[in-house]
């Protein structure tokens, strides 16, 4: 045999070969962490869209602002939603917080805090 040949020898391609699927493990990853965060997004997003519903019915009657929770359904999901007012020093404005979660009794993902005139 001539050593002139060209081509690759067993070790090289072995070698090519780790490279690549360290390299597509590491892409696999990336690509299923930015998935995992955009569905994260996506719900964060349709929470503030409830948040701000109930923020919204709050502004039109705030002299009705008074701890109550509901459910509506957004996205064909179902979101849970707790209007709590918050004391305030202030006498003019009134301070409500809106959490929005999942479950009726889950772990909040949208907090958000208004304020109306009294």
């Amino acid at each position: 045999m001539r050593r002139s040949e060209r081509g690759l020898t067993l070790l090289e391609v072995l070698v090519a070969l780790a490279i690549f699927a360290m390299s597509s493990m590491a892409l696999m990853r990336s690509v299923g962490q930015h998935i995992n965060t955009l569905t994260l997004m996506e719900e964060k997003t349709f929470a503030a869209m409830v948040a701000d519903n109930q923020m919204a019915k709050v502004m039109l009657d705030p002299k009705g602002l008074k701890k109550q929770s509901g459910k509506d359904n957004l996205a064909d999901r179902d979101w849970y939603w707790t209007i709590t007012p918050v004391s305030t020093q202030e006498g003019l404005i009134r301070a409500f917080d809106v959490e929005v979660a999942r479950e009726a009794r889950g772990a909040a993902i949208v907090t958000v805090r208004s304020y109306v005139a009294k």
